[in-house]
């Protein structure tokens, strides 16, 4: 499992460079005697966009994490934004879930189709077939390098209308998407999720409200929050560039199960928590980088 934890050291490096409220959290958790550093907080799950279309979707990104062992769990399907999605259950508790989403690009108008394709067309070769995927590093390199050519403004504003996630798709590739603090591991006090968008908001870290600030599953046992997605500058195709939406940070309060309730609190591991995802949750969370959510910035 060394490999697969210097992939996720590689993710988060570069992650925790382009969105300061990841480092802006920890740092305060560790001043406030929350944790005693960051390998204390457990990491719920790691969320990747990507374009539905053979070489670039779901089916060929997910080989990377079933090579190491991760489990092909539930579907879903998100009408009004045409998504699909997949969680992967990981090998050990070590590890974090990991969610994929793709962007069903042949339910939209043929000339917003022939945009997205003007640029993924430039990959002919599914690339994870060319990795040797048992090399930490290359994987690492993969999930940082761009995929196709940057975008024109005008492409991006096009795309934007229609989809704020193929907007944020095309200009970000497929790089990490948001992490997500595990709020149910943390000391009392701050192990619930109400009382952690508390700590947030003493720090000013602006929540978004797609939904509500708790995102709830209907048998109230899985309860989701999510930061608005950082504004990062980007460099577009002329040169030009422009605030839009990066990635995001996000925070999970898994309950115990009815049926592990007389288990005490020290002896809880994560088979005794609510599993997987609830797609009205999710569906609210892939809004934090919407513009709806950027304006309050």
């Amino acid at each position: 499992m060394d490999a697969l934890q210097k992939i996720f050291d590689g993710l988060m490096e570069r992650y925790k460079a382009d969105v300061p409220d990841v480092s802006k959290i920890t740092k305060a958790m560790v001043d406030q005697y929350i944790i005693q550093n960051q390998f204390d907080i457990e990491n719920d799950h790691v969320a990747f966009r990507t374009i539905g279309i053979p070489k670039l979707g779901i089916k060929a990104f997910e080989k990377i994490f079933l090579n190491y062992g991760y489990k092909a769990r539930d579907r879903y399907n998100f009408e009004s934004k045409k998504l699909n999605a997949r969680w992967y259950a990981s090998p050990t508790n070590k590890f974090p879930r990991v969610f994929i989403s793709e962007l069903r690009i042949h339910e939209f108008p043929k000339n917003i189709q022939e945009l997205i394709l003007k640029y993924t067309n430039e990959i002919t070769n599914d690339p994870i077939k060319e990795l040797d995927l048992n090399n930490p590093e290359q994987v690492d390199d993969f999930l940082h390098t761009p995929l196709w050519s940057v975008p024109s403004w005008e492409d991006y504003q096009s795309l934007l209308k229609v989809s704020e996630y193929a907007a944020w798709v095309i200009y970000n590739r497929y790089y990490l998407n948001h992490y997500t603090i595990a709020v149910s591991s943390l000391p009392k006090g701050f192990n619930t999720l109400e009382s952690f968008n508390d700590f947030l908001n003493s720090l000013g870290i602006l929540l978004s409200d797609a939904g509500g600030y708790i995102k709830e599953s209907p048998d109230k046992l899985l309860l989701q929050s999510a930061t608005v997605s950082q504004l990062k500058k980007a460099i577009f195709a002329a040169g030009d560039s422009h605030l839009i939406a990066g990635s995001y940070v996000e925070f999970a309060e898994r309950k115990i199960l009815p049926e592990y309730q007389h288990i005490p609190l020290a002896e809880i591991e994560r088979k005794h928590r609510k599993e997987g995802f609830e797609a009205a949750n999710a569906d609210k969370i892939f809004e934090s980088t919407f513009t709806s959510q950027l304006k309050r910035k």
